[in-house]
């Protein structure tokens, strides 16, 4: 170990080295068996291991793992919520974590879904293929602009079965706000207005049917915005016709509600079992309390909030991490005027606490919907295996089938009214030392009928002949 040490010294000791010799050190697992067994302490048991691992760039492999996918920025690291987790107390969980645009995949229906990560980090490409056990999302699957629709992605997660926080049901149909608000309607339908007051609201697949002139002041919205873009307030018809003019360039929908003069706005968030709601006031002068400067204040949870919260994350089979948007007129009412989902902003200053909260959450989903074992990675016995249980369950059949020999088997003997058969002829004097030997039975089978003797023809004699007088012409003479 010590000449290694020395050997690999010299930086260009690597060019010398045959290739696959590092990487086949770097993966012996039994180096350290041999090295106890050759009498070394265990200090220097662990030096030369470190030694060999920072040749091969390798490290001492690692437990079991099941990989977790997080969808969302990289200004959040996820991975230090997941240190220490374990998922059916035997699998650690590995983060991965890019956005939409960043990751590629293929689904198949029997082998799972594979996929594919580039992205950039402090100046570095980072090219890596896994297949995700699970997926926490904490981006919006449709953005804002043309390109920012990963619709085609959503839907290869949910071909290959992955589960995931919120799930891809449920990720699909916030794709489209007139979709989720559709949903507000049926709850205060069937809970009525005074108990869940949802804003009003109007719908134009298109400008054509912008006809009609609504309430003024009202706020216009085109489109899947969210994060107050694309969101105009209206003060009279004629603004109006301008944005139902900007409508027809965009080829999108729109949706118009009236303008709510607001004391302040209302955001109570759902955490799997955890509730928080919040107060934000604007203070520099803006209508959309979120954007530009306000004042945020985390208040009590009171029974309405729990119940408006509660049934929303009941739409669309379950939700894990909900917030409901509300604004307190100055009228002294409220108004829902729409729901988020796991992609939601985390406000205030508990942020940490609410991401331990959904780490919280994502290890116990993954607990109850992880399989430990995929059908597809299932081993099979070999072709080897299967043979050694045969030969296990009959030690006297050969693989052939042919009864085997044992020590303490006897050979069959001739019946005792049989005469032995005559010696075979012996070969003519012609007949090469090679013929002669394989003519001769074996121990094993001197009890058995002789076979017939092989007797060389005359063309094979003069070949052993010529072949003979060849090589002690040039070796000299054999005997």
């Amino acid at each position: 170990m010590n000449f290694l040490r020395r050997r690999f010294s010299d930086p260009n000791a690597a060019a010398n080295v045959p290739n696959g010799y590092l990487q086949s050190i770097g993966v012996d697992d039994n180096r350290e068996r041999v090295l106890q067994a050759a009498g070394a302490s265990p200090q220097t048991i662990r030096r030369d291991l470190g030694f060999l691992s920072s040749l091969t760039g390798r490290t001492e492999p690692k437990g079991k793992t099941k990989t977790l996918l997080v969808i969302d920025d990289p200004h959040t690291d996820w991975s230090k919520y997941f240190r220490g987790k374990k998922v059916h107390g035997e699998y650690d969980i590995k983060v991965e974590q890019c956005e939409f645009s960043e990751l590629n995949l293929a689904s198949y229906s029997e082998g799972g879904t594979m996929v594919d990560m580039q992205l950039y980090r402090q100046g570095t490409k980072i090219v890596r293929s896994f297949k995700p056990d699970f997926v926490l999302i904490r981006q919006h699957a449709r953005g804002m602009g043309v390109q920012e629709d990963w619709k085609n992605l959503v839907l290869g997660f949910q071909y290959g079965g992955i589960p995931s926080v919120n799930s891809w049901e449920s990720i699909y149909n916030f794709m489209d706000k007139p979709w989720v608000f559709a949903q507000l309607l049926k709850l205060q339908e069937r809970h009525g207005k005074d108990k869940f007051p949802v804003i009003d609201q109007s719908y134009f697949p298109n400008h054509k049917e912008m006809l009609m002139t609504p309430k003024f002041p009202c706020v216009i919205k085109i489109g899947h915005a969210h994060a107050g873009m694309g969101k105009v307030r209206v003060q009279n018809h004629h603004d109006f016709q301008d944005i139902a003019s900007v409508v027809a360039i965009t080829n999108c929908y729109a949706t118009t509600e009236p303008y709510i003069d607001a004391k302040y706005d209302i955001r109570i968030q759902k955490i799997g079992s955890n509730y928080k709601a919040f107060m934000r006031t604007s203070i520099s002068g803006n209508w959309k309390a979120n954007t530009g400067s306000s004042v945020l204040e985390q208040i009590a949870v009171t029974e309405r909030f729990k119940f408006w919260v509660d049934e929303c994350s009941e739409i669309f089979g379950g939700l894990d991490v909900v917030a409901v948007e509300a604004i307190h007129g100055k009228d002294g009412k409220d108004y829902i005027i729409e729901v988020n989902d796991c992609a939601m902003t985390l406000l205030g200053e508990n942020q940490e606490e609410d991401r331990r909260q959904i780490g919280e959450l994502v290890s116990l989903k993954m607990n109850h919907l992880v399989k430990t074992t995929p059908p597809s990675m299932r081993k099979t016995p070999s072709g080897q295996q299967l043979l050694a249980s045969s030969q296990g369950s009959s030690p006297t059949t050969s693989a052939a089938g042919t009864p085997k020999n044992t020590p303490g088997a006897q050979s069959p003997s001739p019946p005792k009214g049989a005469t032995p058969s005559a010696s075979p002829q012996k070969p003519s004097n012609t007949s090469s030392p090679a013929s002669s030997q394989r003519s001769t039975p074996s121990s094993s089978q001197r009890s058995l009928p002789n076979p017939p003797p092989k007797v060389t023809p005359p063309e094979e004699d003069d070949t052993f002949k010529n072949l003979k007088r060849t090589f002690a012409n040039i070796f000299g003479d054999i005997n």
